[in-house]
C-alpha cells in the first residue's frame, strides 16, 4: 500500500491537467478533423495557400533566428555571470531579470521610439551623415527579431546560468595547463557542458517567440504577420474558430518537432555519451 502512496498524491494534479488543459485543447482541435472539408484537408488547405505558407515560414524563420541569437549572446554572458562571486552574481541576475518586470507593450513601444523614422537610430545616423534619409527599420522582420531577442534573452540567460555555475574551475585550469588558450577552453569545455541548458533555453525561447502576440503585432504590424497575430485576426475579425484551431494545432506540432530536433542535435553533439 505504501508503494502506491506517491501515485495517489499525483492523482489530483493529473485530474487538474486533464480537466483544465487537455479537455479544452482537445475539444477545440478535434472539430478540425470533422468540420470544413474534414480530416487532414483542413491542414492541407492551410499549406496550399501561399499567404498562409508565407506566414508559417516567416514565423519559423524568426523563431529560429531569435533562438540562435539568444543562444550566441546568452552563453558568454551566462558564463561570465556564473564565474562571479555570489554578491555580484545576484546583482547581475537582478539586472537581467529587471526587463521582465516591465510590461511587454511598454518594451515594444520603447523599441518603436528607437527604430522609428524619427527614432534614436535614424536620428543618430542622419546626424553623422551615415544616411541621407531615414531607414525603414520598423514593421520588418528585423524589428521583430530585435524586440523578441530583448524579450526572451533573460530566459536564456537564467537557464544557462544554472548549468554553467556547476562547471568546476579545475577543468578549465587543467586545460590551461595543457596549453589551451581561454578561447579554446571556452569552446572545447564550456560550450559542450552548456548543451543541456542550451537545449532547454532554446526550446523556451523558440516557443515564446512562436506564440508571442504583442511584440510581433506592435513591431511587425500586418505586413509582417506571424502565426500568433494571424490566429488572433482569424478569431476576432473573421470569427473563424475552425481555422483558429487549425493554426493552434500547427503551432503545437511545430513546437514539438523543433523540440525533438534540438534534443537529437544536443545528444549528437554531447560527447560525454559517446
Amino acid at each position: 500500500m505504501k508503494r502506491n502512496v506517491p501515485y495517489f498524491l499525483l492523482l489530483p494534479g493529473i485530474v487538474l491537467i486533464l480537466f483544465f488543459l487537455m479537455m479544452p485543447l482537445l475539444s477545440s482541435i478535434a472539430p478540425t478533423f470533422f468540420k470544413g472539408n474534414g480530416g487532414v484537408n483542413n491542414y492541407i488547405n492551410f499549406f496550399t495557400n501561399e499567404f498562409n505558407r508565407s506566414i508559417f515560414f516567416r514565423t519559423l524563420r524568426i523563431s529560429l533566428t531569435v533562438s540562435l541569437v539568444s543562444l550566441i549572446l546568452g552563453i558568454p554572458t551566462s558564463y561570465y555571470i556564473a564565474s562571479l562571486s555570489k554578491k555580484w552574481k545576484g546583482l547581475l541576475m537582478a539586472m537581467v531579470l529587471f526587463p521582465l518586470l516591465t510590461n511587454s507593450v511598454i518594451r515594444s513601444f520603447a523599441w518603436i521610439n528607437i527604430l522609428g523614422k524619427n527614432g534614436i537610430v535614424n536620428t543618430f545616423l542622419e546626424k553623422f551623415h551615415f544616411i541621407d534619409q531615414p531607414m525603414n527599420l520598423l514593421y520588418t522582420e528585423f524589428s521583430i527579431i530585435i524586440g523578441s531577442v530583448y524579450l526572451f534573452l533573460p530566459t536564456m540567460i537564467m537557464t544557462l546560468v544554472g548549468v554553467l555555475e556547476n562547471i568546476e574551475e579545475e577543468m578549465l585550469e587543467a586545460a590551461e595547463t595543457l596549453g589551451a588558450s581561454p578561447i579554446i577552453s571556452f569552446i572545447k569545455i564550456v560550450v559542450p557542458l552548456s548543451l543541456p541548458g542550451a537545449v532547454v533555453g532554446s526550446i523556451l525561447v523558440f516557443t515564446g517567440t512562436l506564440t508571442a502576440y504583442t511584440t510581433p503585432q506592435l513591431l511587425g504590424g500586418n505586413k509582417q504577420m506571424m502565426l500568433a497575430t494571424f490566429l488572433y485576426q482569424r478569431a476576432t475579425t473573421l470569427g473563424d474558430w475552425n481555422g483558429v484551431a487549425v493554426i493552434a494545432l500547427i503551432m503545437i506540432v511545430t513546437t514539438y518537432v523543433v523540440m525533438k530536433l534540438l534534443d537529437l542535435l544536443a545528444k549528437k553533439l554531447d560527447r560525454r555519451e559517446a
